[in-house]
């Protein structure tokens, strides 16, 4: 019984800790994004959270754009922000202090890490 009662308790801290991770999420974040050809993209999102939902903006030079088909599962997530006719898919993992981001449009893809803006 306080085997039982020892793992239980476990398992609701661990969930727990995973959900503050995420609720902690929301807010804004920044980086630079560096293509093959070697140039270099600020980047700035503003993301929001509700359960597993996710939306926002992606700051672009023509402006705000929506975050769409945001999802977030445990520490895993995934949105899509669409430029024109071109639709940028975000894939990535969040961390205590930083978020690691895998992007992919037209066929080429990257990577680059966000830090929480300041």
């Amino acid at each position: 019984m306080k085997r039982k009662f020892l793992t239980t308790t476990l398992l609701i801290c661990c969930f727990l800790a995973s959900f503050a991770t995420v609720a902690d999420f929301s807010g804004m974040w920044t980086g630079t994004l560096k293509t093959d050809s070697g140039e270099v993209y600020p980047l700035l999102y503003n993301f929001k959270v509700d359960g597993d939902k996710l939306t926002g903006t992606a700051k672009t030079p023509k402006g705000d754009l929506p975050i769409d088909d945001g999802k977030i599962t445990g520490t895993d997530f995934k949105f899509t922000v669409t430029l024109g006719e071109l639709e940028i898919e975000h894939t990535g993992k969040i961390y205590d202090d930083s978020i690691s981001v895998d992007i992919a449009a037209n066929g080429s893809k990257a990577h680059t890490v966000l830090m929480r803006k300041k």
